[in-house]
């Protein structure tokens, strides 16, 4: 088991972080979800917009909100980053360095090839069967700063999911004497909460993705390749999106 601080301290410490950052999604998406189901017509007849305008027909304000939004998302990833440095680890404790950039990165490259295809279909299905929303990946203008936005968008997720919820998290269970199943159950479930705003087919596909990214963590006690493979997934879906809504037919619109 993983030194660290009392048991007390590292309690208190984890549900800080988690109600500073994803627990606070998983709440916020519930909510959210609930109100989905109060509304007239099936959840496919609704939307759910991830990357949207701040300040429409105002784009150099708008790319400032959207630059501060993504810098102040990764505040909880700089605090855990901190958190652990006061054990005299940092994040290299949990595999997030660059020691093996290129490793992680073709680690990364096979586990989104693998998980984007199967992933894009069931959220297909699970729509089409009324359990989603309309998921739209991004509803920016069309200004020259919208795909490198979208392409930060996407790191900025990744490393906060990652680092929070697989690392992070499964450390400070690790210490607080869970075992390694009724962790996987937490990450994973914690993962599905936050994406619940999509439905129950978003909460049912990220709860997967999240035992197939604990797994394989436990396996190379690396988050890099599951920070790679989580970017290069949400880079595909934001900028594919972009490219390709409203000129393809098989991409579900609003």
């Amino acid at each position: 088991m993983p030194e660290g601080p009392p048991r007390r301290i590292l309690r208190s410490e984890t549900l800080l972080v988690l109600a500073l950052s994803l627990g606070a999604s998983g709440v916020s998406a519930l909510i959210s979800f609930i109100g989905s189901l109060t509304k007239p017509g099936g959840l496919k007849d609704q939307a759910a917009t991830l990357n949207g305008s701040y300040a429409p027909g105002r784009p150099w304000l708008d790319l400032a909100w959207q630059l501060f939004g993504i810098a102040s998302a990764l505040v909880p990833v700089v605090l855990v980053a901190h958190l652990l440095l006061r054990e005299g680890t940092g994040l290299r404790a949990i595999g997030f360095d660059r020691t093996r950039p290129w490793q992680d990165l073709g680690r990364g490259t096979l586990i989104a090839a693998g998980i984007g295809s199967a992933g894009l279909a069931f959220y297909l299905v699970a729509r089409a069967a009324g359990f989603n929303l309309t998921v739209v990946p991004e509803a920016l203008p069309d200004v020259w700063w919208k795909y490198p936005v979208l392409i930060l968008s996407a790191i900025q997720n990744s490393v906060l999911e990652e680092v929070i919820v697989v690392g992070y998290l499964l450390r400070r269970l690790d210490q607080l004497g869970w075992t390694p199943w009724a962790a996987l159950a937490a990450s994973s479930v914690l993962r599905g909460s936050y994406h619940l705003y999509q439905g129950i087919g978003g909460f049912i596909g990220n709860v997967v993705m999240g035992v197939v990214f604990v797994l394989l963590y436990r396996r190379w006690g690396r988050v890099g390749p599951l920070v790679a493979a989580h970017a290069l997934l949400d880079i595909v879906a934001f900028v594919g999106y972009g490219l390709l809504a409203g000129r393809v037919d098989w991409l579900p619109t609003v």
